[in-house]
């Protein structure tokens, strides 16, 4: 059995999802795990999923440590995390569960028509992840409209930009990642029914 075999049947075995793995040639390997995810239940507040905690990342370090000397793995270093604001994402699960957030997505070949507002020769695109009208295939949607600078003053008679969209499946994909956009502001202003 390989060593990424090994890693991946304990991770799952602790009940964690092995998002990423990853060994240098400096001898760190680097073992990225989440909780498994479970789509929202009806009454289940949005945005509200099980975190990895420092506790979670301890007792999966313990295990492999135990596990590779076992096995005979030689590494200088072993990390074991959570995946981060720029979590990759992987399989049709991960697609699902990210529905509606902003993406990079980098295609293996380029993409695009002579004639349509996408270069022939683009590979990489950040926008919202959607589904696509028939189900099956997944879409990315952006604008190339520049963002407006902060304290910008935009009129509202503005036309806006019209939004693109890539129409993609799976197996066109080299690697696609939630963007990571923090925003220093703080906690948005509630907005909605009930607010004051």
């Amino acid at each position: 059995m390989a060593w990424q075999e090994t890693v991946t049947q304990t991770v799952t075995g602790l009940g964690y999802d092995l998002v990423d793995l990853e060994r240098s040639a400096g001898g760190l390997l680097r073992v990225t795990i989440d909780w498994p995810w479970q789509p929202p239940t009806e009454g289940q507040p949005v945005g509200e999923e099980h975190r990895v905690t420092v506790e979670d990342c301890e007792k999966v370090t313990r295990q492999l440590h135990y596990l590779l000397e076992v096995e005979g793995l030689e590494y200088r270093r072993l990390e074991v995390g959570s995946p981060g604001i720029d979590r990759p994402l992987r399989n049709e699960v991960d697609f699902v569960r990210f529905q509606g957030q902003v993406i990079d997505l980098t295609l293996k070949a380029p993409i695009g028509a002579t004639g349509s507002a996408v270069s022939a020769n683009r590979k990489k695109f950040r926008g919202t992840l959607e589904r696509a009208a028939d189900g099956v295939m997944w879409q990315v949607v952006w604008s190339d409209a520049p963002e407006p600078k902060p304290g910008q003053r935009v009129s509202k008679k503005r036309v806006p930009e019209p939004l693109q969209a890539l129409t993609f499946v799976l197996a066109d994909i080299q690697q696609a990642r939630l963007a990571p956009i923090v925003n220093f502001k703080g906690r948005q202003a509630a907005s909605g029914p009930g607010t004051v």
